[in-house]
């Protein structure tokens, strides 16, 4: 795509989107709201954001790019990409998770289907140089046969985050996601998911622990667990007939052959992630190319967020309502 595009937002993640969109030579209009992010905005990418809001920003167009990236901050996720399928733009890359809540999602993705809108979530471990291994060596050895992950969060220094209690009460959804999310993408999405929870912290009261497992679509067993109240990192694992997958940290790739007590570092074509955020640049290749494998339409993050994620915080609360077999 050699059109220009819109960038709304002027924050971290805004930057690294345009730090992509200027190495490959893509024009772009960015949109900010506060004068601080947008002189850092402008200091590290050299590029003057336009200061103001969104709203106001689009009323004065005459028109305005045809796709555009939203990486604003989550309360304005679905507000911003609302705004932009009422003025006409048919294609949008919003940042995870494209709500603050499930109400917001749904909302969004209704909008999008009457509008005939692409709207995609952009989860960018998906395009994880890691990731693209592994789901290559699943693919060889016949599919996935079980996955195991782990979202255990760094409670004590998610408390002293400046983030707003409402998105720090919804912290699986707008964060841990991440990991739920690339472990399913890599085995398959749950056909059965059995869950439960115990303990609360102060900034998220639903729960502090998780555990669950069931079956995928592709009938790999799956297990999860995190304990928010204790040390953990990150991971996935999976296995096949011949090797056992171990992504921990999750831009890296162990392999543990058959045969071997010890895993071995996976050699990864990961120029790309070394230079930008990783997974960033080949998400924004395949949005921009119109290729849309690897990237998640609104519609089955909706479905994912009420089938899959719902039930992983709020167990006894949709119990009658989990996935069919």
């Amino acid at each position: 795509m050699s059109q220009k595009i819109l960038l709304v937002g002027t924050g971290t993640m805004a930057q690294e989107y345009a730090k992509v969109l200027l190495a490959d030579k893509i024009p772009f209009d960015a949109v900010g709201r506060g004068s601080d992010k947008a002189s850092a905005f402008a200091e590290i990418t050299g590029v003057l954001p336009h200061a103001g809001g969104l709203k106001p920003w689009i009323a004065a167009q005459k028109t305005i790019p045809a796709a555009a990236i939203i990486a604003v901050d989550v309360p304005n996720l679905a507000q911003a990409s609302l705004e932009l399928i009422d003025r006409g733009v048919r294609r949008l890359l919003v940042e995870k998770p494209a709500g603050l809540n499930e109400e917001e999602v749904r909302r969004l993705s209704a909008a999008a289907g009457k509008a005939e809108a692409g709207v995609y979530v952009a989860y960018n471990r998906r395009y994880y140089a890691s990731t693209r291994r592994a789901r290559e060596i699943i693919a060889e050895d016949g599919g996935a046969r079980s996955c195991h992950f782990d979202f255990t969060e760094w409670s004590a220094k998610i408390a002293r985050t400046k983030h707003p209690p409402a998105v720090k009460e919804q912290w699986f959804f707008v964060n841990s996601t991440h990991v739920a999310d690339l472990a399913f993408f890599l085995s398959g999405d749950p056909k059965t998911l059995h869950s439960q929870t115990s303990g609360s912290l102060p900034w998220h009261p639903a729960a502090s622990i998780f555990t669950g497992s069931g079956l995928t679509q592709s009938a790999a067993l799956f297990s999860y667990q995190a304990n928010w109240e204790a040390p953990g990192r990150w991971g996935v694992e999976i296995t096949t007939r011949k090797r056992r997958l171990i992504l921990r940290p999750l831009e890296e790739l162990y392999i543990h052959n058959e045969g071997s007590l010890t895993p071995e570092k996976a050699a990864l074509d990961d120029a790309d992630d070394k230079c930008f955020k990783p997974g960033l640049r080949r998400q924004l290749r395949a949005f921009l190319d119109g290729r849309d494998d690897g990237l998640l339409p609104i519609e089955d993050h909706l479905r994912r967020t009420r089938e899959i994620f719902r039930p992983m915080v709020y167990p006894r609360a949709v119990r009658e309502t989990a996935p069919s077999p």
